[in-house]
């Protein structure tokens, strides 16, 4: 197959949770660029219609759908209205977290509330998504965890600003994302559905100057990531270009981990 038509999305259903929020963009353009049509998820529709629209603009596929994956009900839903309208699915991209727990004392039912949105939610959806990609005939899921499951917070990138406590959940959180995508790839092997990763670094978003000295200093390649870092890595494991990598966790973080 030419490299051209190893990456192209053309004619892939692809469904992106927290569409809207900084990464959410990110992985929806990339996935329209390539030639996919998406489907953008918030629970607030209004936000996802702005975001379609932003892309629509452009030319891209792509399209809002409400979804609150906290909500049982809003789950089934959604997937019945997925199957309604686009008859299969070929790519879910699980990005949409909830971070409630704004740092180390937060309250227990802080944690809690994390825990039934970013946990047992996502899970409900996670099995929902990838029943409807074994009925269309196969695909690939793409989980959003970060470097903070792999590796414990480096407190001095926060020296200078107001930013060090950080909260548990976020960390335990994405730690166990990335174990679950490896499960799920051994329990449905046999079926032609691929499970990775993804654990990107810090995304550029205007930090405090403090931050960004002490961070970047640190990264190989000097900088943070930018907004076109994560999509080609994406589309790569979205496509046919990645139709033997699964089971993985992919760290982009520019080195710093190195």
């Amino acid at each position: 197959m030419h490299i051209k038509d190893l990456f192209n999305l053309k004619g892939k259903v692809i469904v992106v949770t927290g569409g809207s929020g900084l990464y959410g963009k990110c992985l929806v353009e990339g996935m329209a660029e390539a030639g996919g049509t998406v489907i953008t998820t918030s629970r607030n529709l209004q936000s996802a219609e702005k975001t379609a629209a932003l892309f629509q603009s452009r030319g891209l596929d792509v399209q809002p759908m409400e979804l609150d994956q906290a909500d049982p009900g809003s789950v089934k839903q959604f997937a019945a209205d997925l199957k309604e309208k686009y008859k299969r699915l070929d790519v879910f991209v699980n990005n949409a977290v909830s971070r409630p727990m704004k740092g180390y004392n937060g309250p227990l039912e802080q944690f809690a509330e994390s825990m039934r949105v970013n946990a047992t939610g996502m899970v409900d959806l996670l099995r929902t998504m990838i029943e409807s990609i074994i009925a269309s005939g196969g695909g690939s899921v793409i989980s959003i965890s970060s470097m903070m499951g792999m590796k414990g917070p480096d407190l001095s990138n926060y020296e200078g600003t107001d930013m060090g406590d950080l909260p548990p959940d976020y960390f335990f959180h994405n730690a166990g994302l990335i174990n679950l995508s490896r499960y799920l790839a051994k329990i449905h092997a046999g079926k032609n559905i691929r499970f990775n990763c993804i654990s990107p670094g810090g995304l550029f978003n205007h930090q405090p100057q403090a931050f960004l000295d002490n961070y970047c200093k640190k990264v190989p390649l000097g900088r943070m990531a930018n907004n076109d870092d994560i999509k080609g890595l994406a589309v790569l494991l979205a496509s046919d270009a990645g139709a033997y990598i699964n089971g993985e966790n992919i760290l982009m973080d520019g080195g710093l981990n190195a």
